[in-house]
C-alpha cells in the first residue's frame, strides 16, 4: 500500500464515521412527526434514516443534484444547483415556506439540515431576483470569505434562513437535527440558520447536531497505525496561506499522521478554471512537499464535491508538482492539472457533509 492510498483510506474512515443515514437514525427519538423536511447535500440520506424509522410520513427533501438516491415514491424531491442557486432553488425554498405554514396547530416537524442549504433553497425577500441572489453568491465565493460573513449576506435578502423558515410554523414541537459544516456547529449558521429557531418561539424546539467536523477527524484518527502527531480544526485560511504552513510543519515533523478540519477559502480570478478550494490546497501542498518521496496528502470536501466540480479535492506527493502547476495554481486550474496527474481525488455523493478533511502521512 503507498502512503497515498494510507492518506485516502483515512480520508475514508473519517467520512464514513459521519454518514447521514447512520449519524441521522442514532439521534432519531420520540413520536411520529406529520411531516419531514430535509435540506441539503445530505438530505437525501437524513431522509431515508427518518422515514425508515417513522414509514410513509408526508416528506419533502430539497438537494444538490445527483445526492438522492433510493427514497419511497411518496418523497417529493426537489433538486437544485451548488455552490451558485438557480431557478430551482427558488422553487425548492417556496415549497419548504409553503410545507411549514400549511402544518396545523397540533402538528410535530422533523426538520433536517446539512450544509448546502443556503444555495439550494431560497426565498427572496420583495425586491430581489434569482439575477441578483446569483450574482450575490458568485461575488461571495470568489472574494474568499469565511462561510459566517458569507451566509451573514444571504440572510439578509432571504425569508427563509435565520429562523424565517419556522416563523411560519403554528403546530406544537420542532425537532432539528442537523449536520454540521461549520465552525463551532452553530445552527444559525448551518444553512444561513434555515433550521434557526424563529426570535419568538410558540412551540417546542430542540435542536441536536448529529455529525460534525470533530467526528470525522476523531474516526481518522482511531483507524491510524500510525502516531497521529496532531489533530486539529485550523483550516480556516486562504489555500495559499494554509499551504505554507502545513508544508513547513510536513517537511519538520516525525513520521506519524497530521489530520486537520476546516473550510479554507480562495479568491479567484475573473475566470477561473477547473477545480475547488480542495484541489487548490492539493495543489499547493504539492509544491511544497515536491522531492519528499515520504509525505502523501489528501485532502477534500467531506460531501464529495469541491466546488462546481465532480471531485472533492486531490491526492498528492512528493512526485505530484511539475511542469504546468504552477501556471494551473495561478489560473485557479488546479483540477485539470491533478486530473492528468491521476492525483484527484473523486468519492462521488458521501451522504454527509462536515466541511473538508486534511490527512497527511509521513514515513
Amino acid at each position: 500500500m503507498t502512503l497515498r492510498d494510507e492518506a485516502l483510506g483515512l480520508w475514508q474512515a473519517g467520512v464514513a464515521a459521519v454518514d447521514g443515514y447512520a449519524a441521522t437514525a442514532r439521534a432519531l427519538e420520540g413520536p411520529a412527526p406529520d411531516c419531514i423536511l430535509a435540506v441539503g447535500k445530505a438530505a437525501g440520506t437524513m431522509a431515508r434514516a427518518a422515514l425508515d424509522r417513522y414509514g410513509p410520513v408526508p416528506c419533502l427533501v430539497v438537494t444538490k443534484d445527483g445526492h438522492c438516491p433510493g427514497l419511497p415514491g411518496h418523497v417529493r424531491v426537489i433538486e437544485a444547483a451548488h455552490p451558485v442557486p438557480d431557478a430551482r432553488s427558488l422553487v425548492a425554498g417556496a415549497a419548504l415556506r409553503q410545507a411549514v405554514t400549511e402544518l396545523g396547530r397540533t402538528a410535530r416537524l422533523i426538520l433536517l439540515v446539512s450544509g448546502g442549504a443556503s444555495s439550494l433553497a431560497e426565498d427572496l425577500v420583495p425586491g430581489e431576483t434569482l439575477e441578483s441572489l446569483a450574482a450575490l453568491n458568485r461575488s461571495l465565493l470568489s472574494q474568499g470569505l469565511d462561510i459566517g460573513a458569507m451566509n451573514a449576506r444571504r440572510r439578509e435578502i432571504s425569508r427563509i434562513k435565520g429562523g424565517g423558515l419556522l416563523s411560519g410554523f403554528k403546530g406544537t414541537e420542532v425537532r432539528v437535527l442537523a449536520i454540521s459544516d461549520v465552525p463551532r456547529d452553530e445552527i444559525a449558521v448551518i444553512g444561513s440558520g434555515v433550521g434557526a429557531a424563529p426570535q419568538s418561539v410558540r412551540f417546542a424546539y430542540d435542536c441536536r447536531i448529529v455529525a460534525s467536523n470533530r467526528i470525522a477527524r476523531a474516526a481518522a484518527e482511531a483507524a491510524s497505525d500510525r502516531p497521529v502527531l496532531a489533530n486539529q480544526e485550523c483550516l480556516y485560511d486562504d489555500v495559499r496561506v494554509l499551504a505554507l504552513q502545513i508544508g513547513a510543519r510536513l517537511r519538520k515533523m516525525a513520521p506519524g499522521v497530521l489530520i486537520l478540519g476546516g473550510e479554507p477559502t480562495v479568491v479567484l480570478p475573473d475566470t477561473p478554471g477547473q477545480g475547488g478550494r480542495n484541489q487548490a490546497l492539493a495543489l499547493a501542498l504539492a509544491r511544497e512537499i515536491a522531492g519528499h518521496d515520504n509525505i502523501a496528502v489528501v485532502v477534500g470536501g467531506t460531501d464529495g464535491s469541491d466546488g462546481p466540480t465532480e471531485a472533492a479535492g486531490g491526492c498528492v506527493d512528493g512526485a505530484t508538482w511539475g511542469d504546468g502547476a504552477a501556471d494551473a495554481l495561478r489560473a485557479a486550474d488546479s483540477g485539470t492539472y491533478l486530473a492528468a496527474h491521476e492525483a484527484l481525488l473523486v468519492s462521488g455523493p458521501t451522504g454527509t457533509n462536515v466541511m473538508d478533511l486534511l490527512v497527511a502521512v509521513k514515513a
